[in-house]
C-alpha cells in the first residue's frame, strides 16, 4: 500500500499537467454515466494517503489507491500498460490521458457535500502538509480515537490519529524509538508519542524526491533498518530481525527483538 509520500509525489507529477486543462474525456468506473467532458481541473493534491482533483462546478474525484492500484499518465493515443477493465478513473485531456488503475476506492463528491465533508472529517492532520501537524492535537485525536490497550502497531497506521503513515514507516519508526510493535498506546507516554510523529513528519518529507525510500543513510546499500528485512542481522545490534502479522489490520510487522525489547 502506498505511502503518504508516494501519493504527494503523485500529486506533484499530476497537478502541472491536468491543472487548468479541460476535459475531453472522464470515467469513473463506478458511476459510468458521470459526464464530466468540457470542465476544467481546477486543483490536485495529496492529504495522508488520498488524491482529491478539484473540479469545475464544486466537484471533487477522490482516490485511495489500496495495495494493488496505481496512476499511470500516457500521451494520446499511446497503448495502455494495463487492461481497460481495469480502469478505476480516466481523465483525458488535449494531450495526456490520466488512468488509476485498480484503485480501492474512488468515487466523484460534491466539494461541500456530506461524503466530502465526512472525509475531511474522518483524516487526522496531514504529516506532509504545508504547516507541521500540532504534536498535541496528534495525541490527543489517539488517546480519544483509540482504546487504552491498543497496540502502536495499530495506532501508527490509524488515518484518523494522523494521516500519511502506511506499513513501512510504521516498522521503521518502533525500531527508531525502540518500542516493541505490541506495546500499548496507555503506556507510551505524551511525549514520546509526539516525538515519533514529528519524526515520521521528517522521514516523510525526506522522501519527496525522486530517489528510492529509505529511512537511513549508512553508505553500506541499506534502506531500512527493520523493513522487509526479516531473519536478517539487525544493523544495530547484530539480532535477527523478526517478522509476523500483528495487529488489528493484519500487516506485515517487522522489529528487532533486542533493540524493542
Amino acid at each position: 500500500m502506498p505511502e503518504g509520500d508516494t501519493i504527494h509525489k503523485i500529486a506533484r507529477a499530476i497537478a502541472p499537467r491536468l491543472e487548468g486543462e479541460r476535459l475531453a474525456h472522464f470515467l469513473l468506473q463506478d458511476d459510468p454515466g458521470l459526464k464530466l467532458e468540457g470542465r476544467r481541473v481546477d486543483r490536485v493534491y495529496a492529504r495522508g494517503k488520498h488524491l482529491w482533483i478539484d473540479i469545475e462546478g464544486d466537484l471533487i474525484v477522490r482516490t485511495h489507491l489500496g495495495m494493488h492500484g496505481s496512476w499511470h499518465r500516457y500521451a494520446q493515443g499511446e497503448r495502455w500498460k494495463r487492461p481497460a477493465r481495469q480502469a478505476s478513473v480516466v481523465l483525458s485531456t488535449e494531450r495526456d490521458v490520466f488512468v488509476c488503475f485498480q484503485a480501492m476506492e474512488s468515487e466523484c463528491v460534491r466539494a461541500d457535500g456530506a461524503r466530502a465533508r465526512g472525509q475531511r472529517h474522518r483524516l487526522g492532520p496531514d504529516l506532509l502538509g504545508d504547516r507541521a501537524p500540532d504534536g498535541g492535537e496528534i495525541v490527543r485525536r489517539a488517546r480519544a480515537l483509540l482504546e487504552p490497550d491498543v497496540p502502536l502497531v495499530d495506532v501508527l497506521l490509524h488515518q484518523g490519529v494522523a494521516a500519511g503513515i502506511g506499513n513501512v514507516y510504521k516498522c521503521e519508526l518502533l525500531f527508531l524509538h525502540g518500542i516493541h510493535p505490541l506495546r500499548r498506546l496507555d503506556h507510551v507516554a505524551d511525549a514520546q508519542l509526539a516525538t515519533v510523529y514529528r519524526e515520521a513528519r521528517e522521514l516523510l518529507q525526506e522522501n519527496l524526491g525522486p530517489h528510492l525510500r529509505t529511512t537511513r543513510n549508512a553508505g553500506d546499500g541499506g534502506r531500512y533498518w527493520v523493513y522487509g528485512r526479516g531473519g536478517e542481522a539487525c544493523h544495530r545490534c547484530g539480532a535477527r530481525i523478526e517478522a509476523a502479522t500483528l495487529g488489528a489490520r493484519r500487516r506485515v510487522t517487522y522489529w528487532c527483538p533486542s533493540c524493542q525489547s
